[in-house]
């Protein structure tokens, strides 16, 4: 029987590193995300699994750290939040490059700058469209629950191995401060690098091998027609990953005549927005993206036909409502309401924005 705990979403990923047979966390302390080495520090899973944890001199040596473990095969991962990313993003882009796995947990704080300590959502643009340089792409998974910050450690893992590419769960202060019964899954074995190797390919850098070639794992390519031929790999493997691991939910959408599309703690506040809406006669639906990238782009394209209106609802200046005005491509209006510097909104503000954008 699974066991059940009350616990914050910073304090669920690390019990998921554990019990997901994660090998190794390389961090850094920030708020509001502190407490995941903690957490991990005060569990000391080195004992039970192995697992490495250790605190890095800065955020820069923590990501660098994960392309070493990745390179061996290894499932390594790494928190900050938004400045700390910001340090981060060149690295991520050499992993990118590399085509090594790994997972990157973003609790967001407001910002621009060293910020507030108070929750934001204003790294979308970071996440989704690459913080670092390069043509690359992360996978981005946006929990609304401390139950979904569990769980998408694991589903993390898999999609990064899966494709050979960093992911990030990409959070916020709110999510990661507040408590909540979570359920810890039954613990994952650690696959051996043969298991690995068998399951995933031979690429990870494992010492001399007799049965075939050492590998070499690098970002550099100083040809031209050499980096080309790796940034178009990676664009088809971004289109796989469109065409296979789009995730999204809904709420009340099968009659919707008008939509909110949320995403994290937004969403959460946005389903009693749709709630206050119903009871004055006012068809409102939600479509949360839980996949950032990919982005939900059919489903919101299959409501338009019965559709009047759509508003993105975000704690930042507008960000992923560019996403939904490419996906709604002109064919009803969009509009958009949130937040910034730490400030969230509640239900009835949503719901006052949305009346009087769309004269209702």
């Amino acid at each position: 029987m699974a066991e059940k705990l009350l616990k914050k979403g910073n304090e669920a990923i690390a019990l998921a590193a554990i019990r997901y047979g994660a090998d190794g966390y390389f961090g850094y302390p920030i708020t509001p995300q502190s407490e995941v080495m903690e957490t991990l520090m005060e569990e000391m899973p080195w004992e039970t699994t192995g697992m490495v944890v250790l605190q890095a001199e800065s955020e820069t040596s923590s990501i660098n750290m994960l392309y070493g473990g990745a390179c061996c095969g290894k499932k390594v991962m790494t928190s900050s939040s938004s400045p700390g990313i910001s340090l981060m993003c060149e690295g991520i882009s050499y992993m990118a490059g590399a085509e090594l796995p790994c997972l990157v947990v973003n609790v967001i704080r407001g910002g621009p700058g060293l910020g507030t300590i108070q929750p934001g959502q204003s790294d979308y643009f970071q996440a989704v469209k690459g913080g670092g340089h390069g043509d690359y792409k992360v996978i981005v998974l946006a929990p609304a629950s401390v139950q979904e910050m569990y769980d998408f450690v694991g589903l993390s893992f898999d999609l990064a191995f899966k494709y050979r590419t960093p992911v990030m769960i990409l959070s916020d202060g709110a999510i990661g401060q507040m408590m909540e019964k979570v359920e810890l899954r039954e613990p994952v074995r650690r696959l051996t690098d043969e298991e690995i190797a068998e399951k995933y390919g031979h690429w990870a850098t494992v010492g001399k091998q007799p049965h075939r070639k050492g590998n070499i794992i690098s970002s550099l390519s100083l040809e031209a027609w050499e980096m080309e031929a790796i940034n178009l790999r990676l664009q088809e493997k971004y289109k796989k990953i469109k065409e296979n691991e789009v995730r999204y939910e809904t709420l009340l959408c099968e009659d919707a005549e008008y939509l909110l599309v949320a995403f994290g703690s937004s969403a959460r506040i946005c389903e009693n927005t749709v709630e206050l809406a119903r009871e004055k006669g006012i068809k409102l639906g939600l479509l949360r993206p839980i996949t950032l990238f990919p982005f939900p782009e059919k489903p919101i394209q299959d409501l338009l036909p019965q559709l009047k209106g759509v508003m993105s609802v975000e704690l930042n200046a507008g960000q992923m409502v560019e996403d939904v005005k490419l996906a709604v491509n002109g064919k009803v209006p969009v509009e958009f309401y949130g937040r910034m510097g730490g400030s969230i909104f509640s239900p009835q503000e949503v719901f006052t924005a949305f009346s009087e954008k769309f004269n209702l």
